[in-house]
């Protein structure tokens, strides 16, 4: 009986042990949980991937991002999309609302929008204009781009966690979120699609001055 108790009680401090330090101290349940902590600990720099879009000069993903020296938000998309784009194209026209308000109001944030397709084999400058057109985007807040290599498209979203499945009939699962770079082309903060607010003023006061 004592033996059975204690080997019960050592299974719990085991469990707890392992389960306290897969959660961060129980700070997370989730794999995107825990990157988005992992994230806001240590940010990640983007990598040196080439980048282009319609209206887009910079040679490369942290150039980009280092235009202007402000801060960027960026999203993920597919231009064929019919489900989370769709979401996420509202959630980006909201934020240019807002930061178009910003403007007119005089207190410019200096917080641009990025969306990169991860379907670089079909989305080439112009199916992202037109994709732009459709969003009503303001090209001097919101861009789009591609990285056009198919390796470095993949490079690129292993190291900023962005999970990309095929379905088998073209088109494709993945993660919805909101990431926010600093001009150093860090990677600061993850939000979810239903942060959109907590984004924008996460970026708003990263870009008035937050180290």
């Amino acid at each position: 009986m004592l033996r059975t108790a204690l080997l019960s009680v050592l299974l719990l401090l085991g469990g707890y042990a392992a389960a306290r330090w897969l959660t961060h101290d129980f700070q997370v349940w989730t794999d995107e949980g825990a990157r988005r902590l992992e994230v806001a600990l240590r940010p990640v720099d983007a990598p040196r991937v080439a980048v282009e879009g319609p209206g887009v000069a910079a040679p490369d993903l942290p150039a980009l991002l280092g235009q202007g020296g402000g801060v960027t938000v960026v999203d993920f998309i597919y231009t064929r999309c019919q489900s989370v784009c769709l979401s996420l194209g509202s959630s980006f026209q909201q934020l240019q609302a807002a930061l178009q308000a910003d403007h007119a109001a005089g207190r410019s944030a200096n917080v641009r929008l990025l969306s990169i397709s991860f379907d670089g084999a079909h989305d080439g400058p112009a199916q992202l204009q037109a994709y732009a057109r459709g969003q009503h985007a303001d090209p001097a807040l919101w861009r789009f781009v591609r990285v056009p290599a198919a390796a470095q498209e993949q490079a690129l979203l292993r190291r900023l966690g962005v999970v990309v499945v095929p379905d088998g009939r073209g088109d494709y699962e993945h993660n919805a979120a909101l990431l926010v770079f600093d001009a150093r082309g860090r990677m600061r903060r993850v939000f979810d699609l239903a942060e959109q607010q907590l984004a924008l003023d996460y970026a708003r006061h990263l870009a008035g001055g937050t180290p």
